[in-house]
């Protein structure tokens, strides 16, 4: 008699919830914590400079406000309302570089640079451009407005044989590092300094070092990847995905045309560019002139290339169409601060992290510093909101503990420059979906090189500490 093979049930494999469900999950989370953890907040005053700040000492416990169910849902829609300025910048502004996109302007540059770089020396890219974003990041502080060059970037990559992921990097990591080894940067290193009131751009030369280290060990870390799958694309954590769907690598790339409508599109662009740069630098625009901007250099590029007005409307609608999502998330992570506010236990958060600090060593208390202003970040997705609400705190606790005050806004500035390209409640989602990449595959790649680059700032801290950066 035969046996009758049973075949156990396949056992269903951990799926990574879709990003809406998980900022929701988190949302629903800090619900939770309203009601959990008590209310209560600092002091805060103006200083000479007109900035709100907190006064360090004075938190106290205030009436509770819990946020129920239903208020919970309205904070998604206060979260939209919150972040409308980023989430119309973002769609109007990748709207804009999409057309420059489809102009096949950028398949003509990467063609040459295919023809001129060959084999593993086409990844001297990845530590060029990684340069370029810090360095502007650094000094005028871009970062949402490098959003748009994400899917630029990506078609580069996946055209040179590497992956989606290597050329979010390389946009990521750029920005992300520069803001954390930022100069000159006015919403996070000279917002914290004026409030620790050390002098303008002091100690540059340190933070300048710090920078480069950084760049240093992204750019080997990608480049490694980047030159493993191009060897190998099955080493890819991409393979076998659909990887960046709004964004296609042309299989003929190195015979791409580059004529004359072609370089006059990336000379607007270029121009479009530098009057942006100037315009941040000398006037102070922020997103509602970057918008015009891009709009401008999109519409050019379209006249260019001979576009009607209704064949350039139907591209702008493709690429709305596309950033929907990202735009969602946006307003969803931003739902959760929202909420923390309602309950107010931000100041909880920050008093209860930052009172251990107290009774520790300098040496150790200075290293703990950098991870509580990592933590920090996930609530306060902001440099200068971060800036304003820790650094009252940081500043006078480095005094009593003999941490050079430079030492505090430098672990500021480590702690919110990389975690806002890590962090759900800051950029990642909105980078991987204009780069068309699965959060958990990001994370997957990211978290090694995150640890790498905290253990390499916590030896940055400790030569500080050492030389008494000041």
């Amino acid at each position: 008699m035969k046996e009758t093979a049973f075949k156990d049930p396949a056992k269903k494999k951990f799926q990574f919830p879709h990003i809406y469900v998980l900022l929701l999950m988190i949302i629903i989370a800090c619900t939770i914590a309203t009601w959990v953890l008590p209310a209560g907040e600092f002091d805060r005053i103006k200083n000479e400079a007109g900035r709100t700040i907190v006064v360090a000492g004075t938190y106290h416990p205030i009436e509770s406000t819990p946020v129920g169910p239903f208020k919970m849902i309205q904070a998604i829609y206060g979260g939209m309302l919150d972040a409308s300025n980023i989430i119309f910048f973002i769609m109007i502004a990748y709207a804009s570089i999409g057309l420059i996109i489809s102009t096949g302007a950028f398949n003509g540059l990467v063609s040459g640079l295919l023809r001129v770089l060959k084999g593993k020396s086409r990844a001297v890219i990845i530590p060029v451009f990684i340069t370029i974003l810090g360095i502007a990041s650094s000094t005028i502080g871009v970062f949402e407005e490098a959003f748009p060059f994400v899917p630029i970037f990506v078609g580069i990559a996946i055209a040179m044989g590497y992956d989606a992921i290597v050329g979010l990097a390389i946009v990521a990591l750029g920005i992300g590092i520069g803001y954390a080894g930022a100069v000159m940067n006015p919403f996070t290193v000279g917002m914290a300094q004026s409030i620790a009131e050390l002098p303008p751009m002091s100690g540059a030369s340190f933070r300048i070092f710090c920078h480069i280290a950084m760049v240093v060990v992204a750019s080997a870390y990608i480049m490694r990847y980047a030159i493993r799958i191009q060897e190998d694309p099955t080493k890819s954590l991409l393979y076998g995905s659909d990887m960046a769907s709004h964004v296609k690598a042309d299989e003929n790339l190195e015979n791409y045309r580059f004529g004359i409508r072609e370089i006059l599109v990336l000379a607007t662009l270029a121009i479009g560019i530098i009057v942006v740069v100037y315009g941040t630098k000398t006037y102070g625009w922020y997103l509602q002139e970057l918008c015009a901007m891009f709009l401008i250099m999109g519409i050019v590029s379209a006249a260019i290339m001979g576009w009607s007005p209704s064949e350039t409307a139907e591209k702008m609608a493709k690429s709305f169409a596309d950033m929907a999502m990202a735009a969602m998330m946006v307003g969803l992570a931003r739902a959760i601060l929202v909420v923390l506010r309602s309950g107010s236990i931000i100041d909880t958060v920050v008093y209860g992290l930052a009172f251990p600090l107290s009774y520790m060593p300098s040496w150790v208390a200075a290293e703990c510093m950098l991870v509580v202003q990592t933590l920090l970040n996930f609530l306060v997705p902001s440099g200068s909101g971060q800036a304003v609400i820790s650094m009252p705190i940081m500043a006078p606790l480095s005094d009593l503990l003999g941490i050079p005050r430079q030492i505090a806004v430098l672990c500021f500035q480590f702690g919110d420059g990389l975690s806002n390209i890590m962090w759900p409640t800051a950029f990642a989602p909105v980078l991987c979906a204009l780069a068309g990449i699965k959060l958990d595959r990001w994370w997957k790649w990211l978290v090694p090189l995150f640890i790498l680059l905290i253990l390499t700032q916590m030896a940055l801290i400790a030569i500080g500490m050492f030389i008494g950066l000041a």
